[in-house]
């Protein structure tokens, strides 16, 4: 189980009510297939509890982190949107229901390779 996880902003911030675009704000991600990498922490955890209908996320392996380096730009990547794009019913709806919000798992790494 890795330490680092990697959150990516899927929906953009329009009609977000102000505690999100807040939060949003704090994580660094303010445009659409924006990514970070931060700690796993409580802190985190509840940051990310709050925007959970705007973001995917899910622990990121070393060799994600390492291809993602060269895009990091004060701590966020923009990224390009994902090839054969984020899921089928797209991202309004959960990854657990087969959508593209929410906790991804290890299945995050893939997604970042289809974007970078």
């Amino acid at each position: 189980m890795s330490d680092k996880i990697a959150v990516v902003l899927v929906r953009g911030l329009i009609r977000a009510n102000a505690a999100v675009q807040d939060t949003l704000y704090m994580l660094k991600l303010r445009k659409k297939n924006q990514c970070i990498i931060i700690n796993k922490s409580p802190q985190s955890a509840g940051m990310i509890q709050k925007v959970k209908d705007y973001v995917t996320w899910g622990e990121v392996d070393a060799e994600t982190i390492s291809a993602l380096e060269g895009k990091m730009e004060n701590g966020s990547a923009h990224l390009q949107p994902p090839r054969k794009g984020y899921g089928r019913k797209g991202i309004k709806i959960a990854f657990s229901n087969r959508g593209a919000l929410g906790y991804r798992g290890e299945k995050i790494n893939d997604l970042l390779k289809r974007m970078i």
